[in-house]
């Protein structure tokens, strides 16, 4: 039985607000953004604070050693990875990586959450996939916004279970995608929700373009063709059945949004090809020691 919540939220902000999980990003992130930024600091002081966490450890090693990056010799250590792909780089797949875990006990009567994570890995290996063929310079935060590119869904789940329970059955019943419902109900959607978290966080203003506006990338002021990234990679990972959002239909493509991408529709069988293969290795790479965490 869902416990009510009242004060029912107004705006976005109100869903983050005095909530000390998710008001930060994860700590071991933050500690690791704080020790890039510091001048004196170097590759061995990055590696030795992921190093101090033996499941991220694992999990990064081996996404260093998966096709995503074929490199020709095997990545033995933390610092070689860090120096191989660089600190930036890594820093997002630290937070991809352990973002997973901010959710884990929202009711299975709205969402299977290991299948919207699936979802969410699917679109963040889509949109990676995608910024490769435009030649982007660090796919990883591309990566990340997949990954995150949902993440105000889960925020409303928790804090209006009540209410979440009524958008599903009223998705369902009108065939309307969950968005709009949400915004009928609250005069905003699970992607503002998303923006306000990101906004909060204080991450890059592209990764919070990409998720706040990843259902209307023609919105977003300063990043329009990434955030058309995600918004094509999500209905890419809708189409392919990828794990579940929760949504029951595939979102549809706004228009020029493939034009903002700036990239043939001659890529989109290659690249399905693509995500199709990674996914079922990334989600074991990711989740296979998630227990042991």
């Amino acid at each position: 039985m869902y416990q009510k919540k009242s004060p029912k939220p107004v705006k976005p902000d109100d869903f983050i607000s005095n909530d000390v999980k998710v008001s930060s990003p994860p700590t071991i992130f933050l500690l690791i953004n704080e020790t890039i930024n510091n001048p004196r600091s170097s590759v061995m002081d990055i590696a030795s604070i992921i190093s101090g966490d033996q499941g991220l450890t694992a999990r990064l090693l081996r996404l260093a050693n998966s096709p995503l990056y074929g490199f020709p010799s095997r990545i033995e250590t933390i610092t070689q990875a860090v120096t191989i792909l660089g600190t930036h780089q890594i820093n997002d797949l630290v937070l991809a990586t352990t973002v997973l875990k901010f959710f884990e006990r929202i009711p299975k009567d709205l969402i299977e959450i290991k299948s919207f994570w699936h979802h969410s890995i699917a679109c963040g290996l889509s949109a990676r996939v995608l910024a490769t063929y435009r030649r982007e310079a660090n796919v990883e935060r591309f990566f990340v916004a997949g990954i995150l590119h949902d993440i105000g869904r889960l925020i409303i789940y928790t804090k209006m279970p009540e209410q979440s329970f009524e958008l599903l059955v009223r998705s369902k019943k009108q065939g309307e995608l969950m968005y709009k419902v949400e915004r009928e109900m609250m005069g905003f959607d699970h992607a503002d929700v998303g923006g306000a978290l990101l906004q909060k966080w204080k991450l890059p203003l592209s990764i919070k373009e990409m998720v706040w506006f990843h259902h209307r990338p023609a919105s977003a002021m300063h990043f329009p063709g990434e955030t058309a990234v995600i918004h094509v990679s999500d209905i890419i990972a809708h189409a392919m059945q990828l794990g579940s959002s929760g949504e029951g239909f595939v979102p549809p493509l706004e228009a020029k949004a493939w034009e903002y991408i700036g990239l043939s529709a001659s890529i989109l069988s290659p690249a399905m090809n693509q995500i199709e293969q990674q996914f079922a290795e990334t989600i074991k790479m990711l989740q296979m020691d998630a227990e042991n965490d």
